[in-house]
C-alpha cells in the first residue's frame, strides 16, 4: 500500500491561481469573439466541422444531433447543450444579420426555445462557405484540438467582416461584450473605402456606416450614442418599434406594430401591456392582438378606446413597454489574444489586416503550387520529345531506382521530375500532347509572373482584397432594414416620449423631402443634396422644401384639403455621401388623415401663395391671408366630382407658366401672371378647356425662361425641361400595351388661358388615352412602391408617337435641387419645386388623380435646376464663398460610386399607394 502524501497549500493563493486560470480560459476559449473572424471558439468549431462534414448549401440537411456529436467528440471539450445553443443562434435570422447556418425545423423564436437536436436539421449557408473558403490553401494557422489528436483552424479566413455584420454578445469574467449587427453592404463599402484610403477618419467612414442595421428592422433613435460607440467602443442607443396608426374597423383606431426592437418578442410586449393596463398605469387601450405568422410577418394590433388620442397612447407605450428599448454597445473582442475595446475604425483595421494576410498567404501558396507544377510540366515536355527512348530506358532498367538515376543522367531531369514520370502509368505518359503541355507551361508562367508581381506590390494586393470584398457584398448584401433617426436620446426620448422634442431641438434650417412613394422625412441640415449617383428605391422626389426644424409645412391632397405637418415630428435622415433617398422616412399618411381614394399631391410653404389645378381644367391662385386657426382646412371649393391633380408654389408666380396635360394628349402652357389670388373658399377660374370625354392628368408650373427668352430661344442656363407622356391601350391581340415618349418642353407653344392647347403625343393604333403625364426637368421614373425605373434616353418630336414601355411606370419624380438654404429662407421659404439655380424662381408641383381605368400619377417638380457647377448662382452672403461651396459639393460626390444605397424596402411592383 502506497503511503499518501499531503501538501500544505495556502488557500488564498490556491483560490487566486485557480480563479485566474478559470478567468483566462473563459475569456480566451468561450465568451469573447476574435476580432478577425468575429466568432467565438465554439462557433468557429461548428462552422469548420460542418464544412469538414461536407454540409454545403447544395446538399441536404443532416440531424443537429450528428453535428453536435462530431463537434463535441473531435473539437469542443464542453457539453452538448452549449454546442447546440451556439448552433441554434447561428441559424436564427432574427439574431444574425447574415445567418451562417441553414436550419430546418423548429429553431425557436424570441419567445420560445428550439426543439431538441434530434428533431432539427442543419447545413451551412452560402455566407458561411465564404467564411471557410481557402482553408486548404494555408491561409491560416492550424492548432491542435483538446487532446492534440486532430487540428483545427486558429481563425477562419472570413471573406467578410463577420463581427460587425452579425454582432455578438457574451459574458466573461470581469468583462462582457455586446455588439450590434450592421448592414453587410454598408460595412463592406466602408472596408473598401478604408483599404483604398488608409487615412480615412471616423466621420468619413460613418458616411458609409451611419449606424447599426438590426435583423428585425425597427428604428434607432439617438445617433449620438452610436457615434460615441464608434469612437470609443462604448455607447448606448434606443431601438423603437415600427408602428402606424390605422383604422382597425369603422369606429376604432389602432396602433399596428410591424417591427419590434432588437431581441424583443411579441409575447413580451403583450405581457407588459396587459400588466400595465391591469395596474392602471396605461389607459386608453381596448385590446391587443397578435396576428403574426410566417406568411405575413410581424403584426401586433393595439386597439385604442374611443375618445383617446392614439399619438398620446403610443407615447405612453414607448415609455412603459418594450416597444422602445435601449441597446448598450460594448465592443470587447480578442486582438492577438488580448481583450480590447475597439471603435469602428479599429475594428475595420484589424479585420482588413487579417484579410490582407489571408490573401498574401493564399498568393504564396498558389505561387508555390504553380512553380511545382511548372517544374513537372517542363520535365514532361523533355520526356515527350523522346518518348520512345524514355520507355525503352525504363524497360531496360533493373529497378525503379536505376530508372530514376538513368532518366536524371540522360535527360538532365531533377529527381522530382524523374519520380513523377516513373509514377505515371504508361497509357497516361503516351497520352500527353506536346501542344497542351506547352500551353499549360505558358499559362503557368503567366500565373507565376502575376502572383510574384502581386506579392511585390502592396497596393495591388490591397486592391485585390477590396475587389474580392465587393464581390462578397454582391453575394450577401441586402437592403437596410433599420431606419436611423438623427439626434440625441435625451432630445428624442425620455424613455421614448418624443413630445418634449419641441423644447430641445434647435430651430435650424433643414430640407423636407417627400418621395413619389409617399415617404416623408427631413434632412439633418439644409446642406445641398447630391443630384447624381446610383438610383435606389424612394429616391424620386415629389417635393423638396427648405424649412426649419420647428416650422410647419402644408400637405395638399387630391380633395383640395390642406393639412399642417410639424417638421420636428419628421424623422431626420443622416448625412450621406450618395444621392439621397427617403427610404428612412415614414408614410405621409401617418401625419395626415386621408379619406378613401384621397392622396397627398405635394408640400407647400404655408406663408406663400400657391397654385392648384384640377382634373376639370380649373386653376386657382390661392392667397394665404387669413389662414384658419386649425390643423386642416379646404384650400379650394370643388364642383361636382372634380379633384385636385397638382399643386405648385414657385417663388414668383407672375414669372411662371402654368401647364396642363389631359388624357387625350393635349398640353396647354399659359402665362400665370394673369391669375388673380383668391381666398380659401373660392372655386378658381377656367385654366384649360378639357374635352367632354377627357380629364386633366397633370398640372404644374415652369419658369418662363424654360420656354423662351426675349429672342424666342429657350434659356440654356436652367437646363432642359422635358414632357413625359405614357399612352395606354390594347394591341392587335387585345392585350394591354403602353408607349412612352419624352419630348422637349421648348417645342410647345404658349397659348391663352382657357384654351385647348396642342397635341403632346400621337397615339399608336389601339392606344386610346394618356395614363401618365409630367412636365419639368430631371425626370425620375418610379414604381408606386418606390422602385426606380428607366426613361428613354433620347428626346422625341412634340407630336411624335411613343416607344414601347419596357417596365411599368406609375409616377414621375425629380432629383434634389442645388441651392442656398439661407437665401431660400430669407425669401420667405422655399416652396415645392423652388430652385437656387441661375436666377430661376418658378416651378410646379404636378399630380394626377385616377379615373376612367387609367393609372393615377402625382408629381411635384423641381424647376430651374443647374446641370453643372458653372451654372450655379448661389447666394452665399454670410457663408463660404462660391469656390468653397463647389469644393464641398465635389467632396461629397467623390465616394458616390463606392457608397452603398440604403433602402428600407425591396424594389417590387406593388401598386398599393403608401400615401
Amino acid at each position: 500500500m502506497t503511503e499518501g502524501r499531503v501538501i500544505d497549500v495556502d488557500v488564498s493563493s490556491e483560490m487566486e491561481s485557480s480563479f485566474l486560470e478559470y478567468a483566462v480560459s473563459v475569456i480566451h476559449s468561450r465568451a469573447l469573439p476574435d476580432a478577425r473572424d468575429g466568432l467565438k471558439p465554439v462557433q468557429r468549431r461548428i462552422v469548420y466541422q460542418m464544412g469538414d462534414m461536407g454540409l454545403r448549401p447544395e446538399r441536404g440537411h443532416v440531424k443537429s444531433s450528428r453535428i453536435v456529436g462530431d463537434v463535441m467528440g473531435k473539437l469542443h471539450p464542453h457539453g452538448d447543450t452549449a454546442i447546440y445553443d451556439a448552433l441554434v443562434r447561428l441559424s436564427q435570422s432574427f439574431i444574425m444579420r447574415v445567418p451562417l447556418v441553414d436550419g430546418h425545423g423548429n429553431f425557436g423564436s424570441l419567445d420560445d426555445g428550439p426543439a431538441a437536436p434530434r428533431y432539427t436539421e442543419a447545413r451551412l449557408t452560402s455566407a458561411s462557405m465564404q467564411m471557410i473558403a481557402g482553408l486548404d490553401e494555408d491561409v491560416v494557422d492550424f492548432v491542435g484540438n483538446y487532446d492534440n489528436t486532430l487540428t483545427q483552424p486558429e481563425v477562419l479566413p472570413s471573406a467578410f467582416p463577420n463581427l460587425l455584420i452579425n454582432g455578438t454578445s457574451g459574458i466573461a469574467v470581469g468583462m462582457a461584450t455586446n455588439m450590434a449587427p450592421h448592414n453587410p453592404g454598408e460595412v463592406i463599402a466602408a472596408c473598401c473605402h478604408l483599404i483604398r484610403n488608409p487615412e480615412a477618419g471616423l466621420a468619413e467612414l460613418m458616411r458609409f456606416i451611419p449606424g447599426p442595421d438590426l435583423p428585425t428592422g425597427g428604428r434607432i433613435i439617438g445617433l449620438d450614442g452610436v457615434r460615441e460607440a464608434y469612437e470609443t467602443g462604448r455607447g448606448t442607443f434606443r431601438t423603437r418599434a415600427t408602428v402606424s396608426i390605422e383604422n382597425i374597423n369603422a369606429r376604432r383606431k389602432g396602433i399596428v406594430v410591424t417591427e419590434l426592437p432588437y431581441l424583443v418578442g411579441p409575447e413580451k410586449v403583450v405581457s407588459k401591456v396587459k400588466d400595465a393596463v391591469g395596474a392602471k398605469k396605461l389607459t386608453g387601450i381596448a385590446s391587443i392582438d397578435d396576428y403574426s405568422d410566417r406568411k405575413n410577418g410581424m403584426r401586433l394590433v393595439i386597439g385604442i378606446k374611443n375618445g383617446f388620442n392614439p399619438e398620446a397612447v403610443l407615447a405612453e407605450l414607448y415609455r412603459q413597454t418594450p416597444l422602445e428599448e435601449s441597446f448598450s454597445m460594448n465592443n470587447v473582442c480578442l486582438v492577438d489574444g488580448q481583450p480590447r475595446t475597439l471603435g469602428l475604425r479599429e475594428l475595420l483595421t484589424v479585420y482588413l489586416a487579417h484579410r490582407i494576410d489571408v490573401i498574401r498567404r493564399r498568393t504564396v501558396f498558389q505561387l508555390r503550387k504553380a512553380k511545382d507544377r511548372l517544374h513537372l510540366v517542363e520535365g514532361l515536355l523533355i520526356a515527350i520529345l523522346d518518348i520512345d527512348e524514355v520507355i525503352q530506358l525504363i524497360r531496360s532498367s533493373d529497378d525503379a531506382a536505376t530508372a530514376r538515376t538513368r532518366l536524371m543522367d540522360v535527360f538532365e531531369l531533377s529527381e522530382l521530375q524523374a519520380t513523377y514520370i516513373l509514377d505515371l502509368q504508361l497509357r497516361r505518359l503516351t497520352k500527353f500532347s506536346r501542344i497542351e503541355l506547352e500551353a499549360e507551361r505558358d499559362e503557368l508562367r503567366k500565373k507565376i509572373a502575376y502572383l510574384e508581381d502581386l506579392l511585390a506590390d502592396e497596393a495591388k494586393l490591397r486592391e485585390l482584397v477590396a475587389t474580392e470584398l465587393e464581390a462578397t457584398a454582391e453575394a450577401i448584401g441586402s437592403p437596410r432594414r433599420t431606419v436611423l433617426i438623427e439626434g440625441s436620446m435625451k432630445e428624442l426620448s425620455a424613455k421614448g416620449k418624443k413630445a418634449q422634442a419641441d423644447l430641445k431641438i434647435a430651430d435650424a434650417p433643414c430640407r423636407v423631402l417627400l418621395s413619389t412613394s409617399g415617404r416623408i422625412a427631413r434632412t439633418a441640415d439644409a446642406s445641398p443634396l447630391q443630384r447624381v449617383g446610383k438610383r435606389s428605391s424612394h429616391d424620386a422626389l415629389r417635393s423638396e422644401i427648405v424649412s426649419t426644424t420647428q416650422g410647419k409645412v402644408g400637405a395638399v391632397t387630391s380633395t383640395g384639403r390642406l393639412h399642417m405637418v410639424d417638421v420636428v415630428d419628421l424623422p431626420a435622415l443622416p448625412p450621406a455621401a450618395t444621392r439621397p433617398n427617403v427610404a428612412g422616412g415614414v408614410k405621409i399618411a401617418d401625419y395626415v388623415t386621408l379619406e378613401k381614394n384621397e392622396t397627398v399631391l405635394g408640400l407647400i410653404d404655408l406663408d406663400r401663395e400657391f397654385v392648384l389645378g384640377t382634373a376639370g381644367g380649373v386653376v386657382k391662385r390661392v392667397s394665404v391671408a387669413a389662414r384658419p386657426n386649425k390643423s386642416e382646412w379646404e384650400a379650394i371649393t370643388l364642383k361636382g366630382k372634380d379633384s385636385v391633380i397638382g399643386v405648385a408654389q414657385p417663388k414668383d408666380i407672375d414669372e411662371s407658366l402654368a401647364v396642363f396635360v389631359t388624357s387625350n394628349a393635349q398640353l396647354l402652357a399659359f402665362d400665370a401672371s394673369g391669375l388673380r389670388a383668391q381666398g380659401w373658399n373660392a372655386s378658381g377660374v377656367a385654366g384649360m378647356k378639357v374635352a367632354a370625354d377627357a380629364r386633366a392628368l397633370f398640372f404644374g408650373m415652369t419658369p418662363k425662361a424654360a420656354k423662351t427668352d426675349e429672342e424666342g430661344d429657350a434659356d440654356t442656363n436652367i437646363g432642359t425641361f422635358a414632357v413625359v407622356t405614357v399612352a395606354s391601350g390594347e394591341n392587335f391581340y387585345g392585350a394591354p400595351s403602353s408607349s412612352i415618349k419624352v419630348s422637349d418642353f421648348s417645342e410647345y407653344p404658349t397659348k391663352g388661358r382657357a384654351t385647348s392647347g396642342v397635341r403632346a403625343h400621337k397615339f399608336l393604333k389601339g392606344e386610346t388615352e394618356l395614363s401618365l403625364a409630367w412636365v419639368g426637368d430631371s425626370p425620375q421614373a418610379a414604381a408606386q412602391a418606390g422602385g426606380a425605373r428607366t426613361l428613354p434616353a433620347e428626346m422625341s418630336r412634340r407630336d411624335a408617337t411613343g416607344s414601347p414601355l419596357e417596365s411599368k411606370i406609375d409616377v414621375i419624380g425629380t432629383v434634389p435641387r442645388l441651392g442656398d438654404a439661407e437665401a431660400a429662407l430669407s425669401g420667405g421659404g422655399a416652396g415645392a419645386g423652388d430652385s437656387g439655380a441661375a436666377g430661376t424662381d418658378a416651378s410646379g408641383d404636378g399630380g394626377a388623380a385616377s379615373g376612367g381605368g387609367s393609372s393615377s400619377s402625382a408629381a411635384t417638380r423641381t424647376q430651374g435646376l443647374a446641370t453643372n457647377f458653372g451654372e450655379l448662382d448661389l447666394d452665399l452672403d454670410g457663408g463660404p464663398d462660391l469656390d468653397e461651396a463647389k469644393e464641398e459639393i465635389a467632396r461629397s460626390k467623390i465616394d458616390s460610386d463606392d457608397a452603398v444605397i440604403v433602402s428600407h424596402d425591396d424594389d417590387d411592383d406593388d401598386d398599393t399607394a403608401l400615401f
